[in-house]
């Protein structure tokens, strides 16, 4: 609409419409901007006085860290994930730097503004062919695979894809095996007997004690440790004698389909009662894909055979129905370690397991 002068009101802007024709481009009228145009730098602040925190828990885009852990000034502050993070993950085991208020009164909310070096990453896929990782927990030394004797029927294939995970990582691998009243272990070591992992024994009592505990709080104590296994195998049952109060839900297995209920639902990280060490427990899982691990890097885990496999064909998958694998005639003339023959067997048994497109029938 036009404006004619009389009507002009001091100190307003107005755009004067011609009229007998449309508006085009050279009626648009820009002021330039009197502050000047600044480019937005690359450069992000160095935190320099950020406080270091690791990350116990995420619930719904928040993060549960301990500040000062075993000091004077011990509390647990809750946080939120930078911007300039980007996607990179944040997971339980994670130590971070904290900036804003890390006070950890209530209603208080802190960033995570930087992710510090991480000495293992333990990650699963989805499905074998699918190369997105799912990072579970970060910085932990020791992965303890918690595997029923009995009810529900250990499932030697979840065992197999956690190895090949632990291995690739570079953790340690430590076998929990539950309910040892329901049925012995001994058939079910003999075919990790030859990888060396060690394990421990355990089953609750009738006075509600643990046979086995003493000898798995010594295997935790100094580290920290990730419980990992399938629903209903006893994992939360463990992790509430070990940590009294941990209070983690435990439930029973189902008659028709065998498999345990969930009863943890987020991964939880707690300090051991000695206060020497961690122990992360994570939800039961049903299925383990390696869709991110290289066979390559699994063998590199096996030292006693990863050097002879350089005398195989090129393409060579070191399985038993490889043909011409220098694997085979390394063990028949002695030059493997002494376990050679059962080790190269516990290798293409795991490695099949890589190989193979089925991580729900673990």
């Amino acid at each position: 609409m036009a404006v004619d002068a009389p009507h002009r009101v001091p100190g307003r802007t107005y755009v004067v419409m011609r009229r007998g024709r449309d508006l085009d481009e050279s009626d648009v009228r820009v002021r330039p901007n009197r502050r000047g145009s600044r480019p937005r730098t690359k450069d992000r602040p160095a935190h320099r006085d950020a406080v270091p925190a690791r990350v116990v828990a995420v619930d719904r885009g928040r993060w549960r860290t301990v500040v000062d852990a075993g000091g004077p000034d011990e509390r647990e502050v809750t946080a939120m994930r930078a911007r300039e993070l980007g996607r990179s993950p944040v997971v339980p085991g994670d130590i971070v730097a904290l900036t804003g208020d890390v006070s950890g009164r209530d209603g208080s909310l802190a960033r995570i503004v930087r992710i510090e070096d991480r000495s293992s990453f333990l990650r699963r896929s989805a499905d074998d062919d699918d190369p997105t990782e799912r990072p579970l927990v970060a910085n932990v030394d020791l992965v303890v695979l918690v595997t029923a004797l009995a009810d529900p029927e250990p499932r030697a294939g979840m065992v197999d894809r956690c190895l090949v995970a632990a291995y690739v990582a570079g953790i340690d691998a430590l076998l929990a095996l539950t309910k040892a009243d329901l049925r012995g272990p001994e058939d079910f070591l003999r075919d990790y007997a030859p990888l060396g992992v060690e394990h421990v024994v355990t089953h609750v009592r009738p006075d509600g004690t643990i046979e086995g505990l003493e000898a798995l709080r010594e295997h935790l104590h100094g580290r920290t440790s990730v419980l990992i296994g399938h629903s209903g195998v006893g994992k939360s049952t463990l992790l509430n004698a070990l940590v009294p109060g941990a209070d983690r839900a435990t439930g029973a297995v189902n008659d028709v389909t065998g498999r345990g209920r969930h009863t943890s639902s987020s991964a939880l990280a707690l300090r051991l009662p000695d206060r020497s060490g961690w122990v992360i427990d994570t939800p039961g899982v049903r299925s383990f894909g390696l869709g991110h691990v290289d066979p390559d890097d699994l063998l590199d885990a096996f030292e006693d055979l990863a050097p002879l496999a350089a005398e195989c064909p090129r393409g060579c998958t070191h399985l038993e129905d490889a043909p011409d694998c220098a694997l085979d005639e390394a063990v028949e003339q002695g030059r493997a370690s002494t376990a050679g023959a059962s080790r190269l067997g516990s290798y293409r048994r795991l490695a099949a397991a890589l190989r193979r497109n089925d991580p729900w029938e673990a």
